[in-house]
């Protein structure tokens, strides 16, 4: 199996952190987004979407992070996408709920648009408010995450035991490193990241990021605090 991806992509580390933790028999196949790689041939008839990560599982390709996720934990009877019906949707649960709530708001909303070209607004007034809103709804979802998802007593999102939906969901909430976010406001999520943290693959997965991060250091960003 190859995984086209490059760590630079929240959603590329997700699967690549699952992947080197768990000893998942995956190559990595590097596609440069910073040349625009992912924008052409040949990569475009792979996925038209024009996006990372890709799974190529012998000539069936399968997109989304979150789909990927899924389908190696399965394909290799990983106990961390747990067979009962119920332990299994809330796993489910768990990854749409980061997908379609958080990452939206917090990523797009919030992140992306003050550090990337691509997703800044074209006015000033568009940009503040597109920025202000995104703050507004990533705290209102970090709350649910610190006080329901995760709360006092669990230890990973989904119980007491790591789940592939961890993989994803950290890949999802540590990328505001980038700006800055900071997590003393909410302490069941920051003890969870510090948990995360301690993974062995977590360093080398997150190198690259961590140092983008180190780069925009002294700049100015609307951020979680």
């Amino acid at each position: 199996m190859k995984l086209y991806m490059h760590l630079a992509s929240t959603t590329s580390r997700a699967v690549a952190f699952f992947v080197a933790d768990n000893n998942v028999p995956v190559t990595f196949q590097t596609v440069d987004i910073f040349s625009g790689e992912h924008m052409r041939e040949p990569f475009t008839s792979l996925n038209p979407n024009k996006l990372i990560p890709v799974l190529d599982d012998d000539g069936f390709i399968l997109t989304e992070s979150s789909a990927i996720l899924k389908y190696l934990a399965e394909k290799t009877g990983s106990p961390l996408y747990p067979k009962e019906l119920q332990k299994r949707a809330r796993v489910n649960e768990t990854m749409d709920w980061f997908n379609s709530n958080l990452y939206r708001d917090y990523g797009y909303g919030l992140i992306y648009p003050q550090v990337f070209p691509s997703h800044k607004r074209p006015s000033e007034e568009s940009q503040k408010v597109t920025v202000a809103w995104g703050k507004e709804k990533s705290e209102f979802w970090l709350k649910v995450l610190n006080d329901h998802i995760i709360g006092p007593k669990r230890n990973f999102l989904c119980g007491d035991a790591i789940t592939i939906a961890d993989y994803f969901g950290f890949a999802i909430t540590q990328v505001g490193e980038v700006i800055g976010c900071k997590f003393s406001s909410y302490p069941n999520i920051d003890r969870w990241l510090r948990t995360m943290e301690a993974r062995p693959a977590y360093a080398k997965t997150f190198e690259v990021i961590k140092g983008f991060a180190k780069s925009l250091e002294g700049q100015k960003f609307v951020a979680i605090t």
